[in-house]
């Protein structure tokens, strides 16, 4: 479907909240991806969210790609690349160290 049709599809989950219509749904998952990867950035991990496929891609630094459908999972797939558990909230993740 195209951004006329209203792709992405309507809000489902809790982080899609306020985002009414095509264009702010979009832009939701380009903020969201970009907290998101400054949070994978002291593991060496990156998102990448192309706006048209469902869920991310996690790529790790040697090139390990995984489509992940939801932020649960991807939280599961960059621990196991990163080869340590993740904590989003982690004084590490925010970069506070």
């Amino acid at each position: 479907m195209c951004s006329a049709c209203g792709f992405p599809s309507l809000p489902g989950h809790w982080t899609d909240a306020g985002a009414l219509h095509p264009g702010s749904r979009l832009r939701l998952r380009f903020t969201r991806l970009a907290i998101i990867n400054r949070l994978l950035a002291p593991y060496r991990l990156t998102a990448h969210d192309d706006g048209a496929t469902p869920g991310l891609q996690l790529m790790a630094p040697g090139g390990e790609r995984v489509l992940v459908a939801d932020l649960e999972a991807l939280w599961m797939e960059a621990a196991r690349l990163a080869g340590t558990p993740i904590d989003p909230l982690s004084v590490r993740a925010l970069g506070d160290e």
